[in-house]
């Protein structure tokens, strides 16, 4: 295992070119963690490795918080599950990619609506993964929010702070539901399909993508809505996606 010093990118520095960006692998097989660590040196990437989610979460609270989790599923003890669940409540800007040896839509789903950013099912190219890494962390280099607020009737979005008020009550909306509500109300009376709300929050319109966006919009509806039964922001368009307003 590496021992950590920080040389994490300065200020102003592209998150995608900056070499010896931190990752935490969390894998409880010797030979796939071996064959990550080598990719990832390969490319550039400082590598923090772990073999259970106790261990994995210890980590990254000791260490500077890594840039990127490669979390299997199935660990010893805490599943990757619960690491995700426990992570994302520690930092939201992580990049969190979800290994499986099992191809269930269901364990995709609950990893993105946990808070996963992508997910790869064994056996897979260590290519794609560096392939898949960057591509996440150049999506988050390239958002870039308005700086304006965005009101909406009761509503009203702080792009700086990424909250959502509504009658000046904070919504306490997670950084998904954010993202969902911020592409509907840019676009009022706007249909969008699951895949294009899809892409707004993870970047990519992949399957299983859509059944956990109904998952976040159940639960955007919980909190902004008068009636969540009867939507008034967050519509359904029947066979369609979703439309506000």
């Amino acid at each position: 295992m590496d021992s950590p010093t920080d040389s994490r990118p300065g200020p102003g520095k592209s998150p995608v070119e900056e070499p010896d960006l931190w990752v935490l692998v969390v894998e409880d097989e010797p030979l796939t963690r071996l064959s990550i660590r080598a990719a990832l040196l390969k490319d550039r990437f400082r590598v923090i490795e772990a073999e259970s989610g106790e261990e994995a979460l210890g980590l990254f609270d000791r260490n500077p918080s890594p840039d990127v989790v490669i979390l299997d599923i199935g660990l010893p003890g805490l599943d990757g599950f619960e690491v995700c669940q426990q992570i994302r409540k520690k930092r939201e800007d992580t990049a969190i990619l979800m290994l499986t040896a099992r191809a269930n839509p269901e364990d995709k789903i609950t990893g993105l609506t946990l808070g996963a950013d992508d997910y790869l099912v064994k056996p897979f190219n260590p290519g794609e993964l560096v392939a898949r890494i960057r591509a996440v962390l150049r999506r988050s280099a390239q958002r870039t929010p308005p700086v304006e607020p965005l009101v909406f009737g009761e509503l009203s979005l702080d792009f700086q702070s990424q909250k959502a008020f509504k009658g000046g009550v904070d919504a306490n909306l997670s950084p998904r539901e954010f993202a969902i509500l911020a592409a509907l109300l840019r676009h009022p009376g706007q249909v969008m399909s699951r895949e294009q709300l899809g892409k707004e929050v993870w970047g990519t319109a992949q399957r299983g993508n859509a059944r956990a966006l109904d998952v976040f919009v159940c639960k955007l509806r919980d909190k902004i809505e008068d009636d969540p039964a009867r939507p008034h922001y967050v519509r359904t368009a029947w066979g369609a996606g979703y439309v506000s307003g």
